[in-house]
């Protein structure tokens, strides 16, 4: 079969990038005679040349990644691009990896559509800054849920998430899961280590707590922070800090940063604790993780949890939340809290860092977690899925 694929959120540095990259990735690698034909909107990457990957290059006025995001919208004229670039292509499916760059199709050809999770319309006010953001959401949302065949998901959690605040019937959706990339992974070298350290402007000594995600109302990170001031308040982690990574300005969607920058400013025992360290690179995040005394997830809803695999593939255990599918994710590897408990935050936080069995216990069973998690085995069932989809299933 010949599958058409949006890989313009390839470039996204948010988690529905990491995604697409690591699917379509695994999924060139698999045997069974597939072809892909990548629609994109740059240059091709390297790992996108395959000898089963044929490339479409279309050209809009403003790249997807920039277009496409809460305080924007994509013009018609260059979804019409899209639109027909793809008609142009034989296929016998066409795979959005994200509904997030959904274009219109043209009659004729089966559609797949990625919905990551139901967030937008579980905690709306918490995700857009305005009304003409959430207008446009709801329009591409009725669009692509018309279109398509079939959905595709990356948890059960999120599968649940979509059936109550979507409505689209159980049997149209299908499961398949992410994974750390294989760079995460323990990093035990001091030199590299404290080049990351510097790098994220973090202190030399002492331990800390990382948070990594977009810095958005709905990822909770001012609870985390209420409970990481109360758990400073009990005494016993005098050397404990937190480092918040992630884009202050959100990559283009709402960002809660200068509330946040405010919170940690305000409270005597918080300041110089909490650290904002930008955007950081994978190979500084990798080390930050091996380095770190446990990953936090304190978010409302998560449709899958990537911080918290990658995290675990680098032996990192979780401070999680009972919300959405991170409990799915973590299994046995976490310490766990209901979000909107800032003092259960506090008690997760302070027996990560004070009870050293504890802590080892699940460094071991972080590891072992993670390691039931690859992209092959999603490529499999994406593939299944996608072949289901295109035969009529």
């Amino acid at each position: 079969m010949r599958f058409g694929v949006d890989a313009t959120c390839w470039w996204s540095r948010r988690g529905f990038g990491r995604f697409t990259r690591g699917l379509l990735q695994a999924m060139f690698d698999q045997p069974g005679g597939h072809r892909y034909c990548l629609f994109v909107d740059r240059p091709p990457e390297a790992a996108m040349l395959h000898p089963n990957v044929d490339i479409v290059r279309v050209n809009p006025s403003r790249p997807v990644t920039e277009a496409a995001v809460a305080s924007g919208s994509r013009s018609l004229l260059d979804l019409w691009a899209f639109t027909r670039a793809a008609s142009r292509e034989p296929m016998d499916l066409m795979f959005f990896p994200a509904v997030y760059s959904w274009f219109p199709m043209q009659p004729g050809v089966p559609m797949v559509v990625t919905l990551h999770d139901a967030i937008a319309e579980h905690f709306p006010e918490l995700i857009f800054p305005g009304r003409k953001g959430r207008f446009m959401w709801d329009m591409k949302m009725r669009l692509a849920r018309w279109q398509a065949r079939r959905f595709m998901t990356v948890s059960n959690a999120a599968k649940s998430e979509i059936l109550e605040h979507l409505g689209i019937k159980a049997d149209r959706i299908d499961v398949v899961s992410e994974a750390a990339d294989p760079r995460f992974q323990p990093v035990t070298d001091a030199n590299v280590l404290a080049a990351a350290r510097i790098r994220a402007k973090l202190p030399a000594e002492g331990r800390f707590i990382v948070y990594a995600s977009g810095l958005a109302p709905h990822k909770n990170i001012a609870g985390l922070v209420n409970g990481f001031s109360n758990a400073l308040a009990r005494g016993g982690v005098e050397d404990l800090y937190l480092a918040l990574v992630g884009d202050p300005q959100g990559d283009g969607f709402h960002s809660n940063y200068r509330q946040l920058l405010a919170q940690a400013e305000s409270e005597r025992q918080l300041r110089g604790r909490v650290h904002f360290t930008g955007y950081l690179s994978d190979e500084d995040l990798v080390a930050l993780y091996s380095d770190a005394l446990a990953v936090a997830v304190p978010s409302f809803s998560e449709g899958f949890g990537l911080p918290a695999i990658e995290a675990m593939a680098c032996g990192t255990p979780v401070l999680a939340s009972t919300a959405g599918a991170v409990p799915e994710v973590v299994g046995d590897a976490g310490l766990y809290f209901d979000p909107r408990d800032s003092m259960q935050i506090a008690d997760a936080i302070h027996r990560m860092a004070t009870e050293r069995d504890t802590l080892e216990s699940l460094r071991k069973k972080a590891l072992e977690r993670s390691a039931q998690f690859t992209w092959a085995n999603a490529a499999r069932l994406a593939i299944g899925h996608l072949e289901r989809a295109a035969r009529g299933g």
